[in-house]
């Protein structure tokens, strides 16, 4: 077993490297590393205000903490803030185990997600607190068996499968369980958003037990992502989304719409389960909220608002 331990606080740089840095901090290729903190004191500040106003093209900020191809990985205890583009990294890794984080950032600091995992599995991530100006947690292409529970969302983006498929990529995703999640104040709360002419699969994936205060967005399946200031090019292929269960969500909705099922009309979503939903609206008395489908094929039961657009 490898220790690392953060018994201070480390600072990035107060000013830009004369070349791109994709990566601050690095672990890679290392077998049963752990990386423990005391909250508050075990901080990583990534000084990201400079490079916030100062490099708009988020491809040439660098990410403040990687882990690359580290099996049996225990994070725990340890802050994080102000990264200059993702906390966070999690790639080709198995056998994960993050607890007890804290991981901050302005609402207003765009692309700096807390957690982003690619290419791995057997990812446990728990009692955590997440801020940012982005996905609270992003799960990509090539993951399979991740468990996320006790994790208290906002301001950010929501919790996230995906984007996938961007540039025509293949992707792959199954087994995603979401459970005993709040979303404050977040743009979105559960999300799954794919490109516009990607290939593969999202399957099998479950947000349970989750809360909502004042999120916009509750429950979105987005098939027409497209972040961009232009319009993307409509396309007929599409990441294939099966087997989404969204069960006992509560709380309040920023957002007149509180489920959105925004499928490809090519190959749509299929075996959606919305299964006790107590979603209300936080704007005004006695607000109401809706639904809205497009091709999205599956059942509800016992859901306000009701989903009835849903097909069979």
């Amino acid at each position: 077993m490898e220790l690392f331990q953060v018994k201070g606080e480390i600072i990035g740089p107060s000013k830009l490297p004369g070349h791109d840095v994709k990566t601050w901090l690095s672990f890679q290729n290392v077998n049963g590393l752990t990386v423990t903190g005391t909250w508050p004191y075990s901080r990583i500040d990534g000084k990201g205000v400079v490079w916030w106003s100062s490099v708009h093209d988020v491809n040439r900020r660098p990410t403040a903490l990687e882990f690359a191809t580290c099996d049996n990985l225990e994070i725990s205890g340890t802050t994080h803030v102000n990264s200059p583009r993702n906390h966070i990294a999690i790639s080709s890794c198995t056998n994960v185990t993050i607890r007890n984080l804290h991981i901050i950032a302005p609402e207003t600091s765009q692309n700096t997600d807390g957690i982003d995992i690619a290419s791995s599995s057997n990812i446990q991530i728990r009692d955590s607190y997440i801020g940012t100006g982005d996905d609270c947690i992003a799960i990509n292409s090539g993951c399979n068996n991740i468990n996320i529970t006790g994790v208290t969302c906002g301001p950010g983006h929501g919790i996230s499968v995906g984007s996938l498929g961007m540039n025509g990529g293949h992707a792959e995703v199954e087994e995603i369980f979401i459970e005993n999640c709040t979303f404050t104040a977040t743009q979105n709360g559960a999300r799954i958003k794919t490109w516009q002419g990607g290939s593969g699969f999202a399957k099998k994936i479950v947000f349970e037990n989750i809360k909502l205060i004042n999120a916009y967005n509750p429950i979105i399946i987005d098939q027409y992502y497209c972040p961009t200031a232009k319009s993307c090019i409509n396309k007929t292929s599409a990441v294939d989304v099966s087997g989404i269960s969204f069960i006992a969500f509560r709380g309040t909705s920023m957002s007149n719409e509180a489920v959105k099922l925004s499928c490809s009309e090519n190959h749509g979503c299929t075996n959606l389960l919305l299964d006790h939903i107590n979603i209300t609206s936080s704007v005004g008395s006695g607000g109401v909220v809706n639904s809205s489908c497009t091709n999205a094929h599956g059942r509800y039961m016992d859901s306000i608002p009701k989903v009835d657009c849903l097909l069979p």
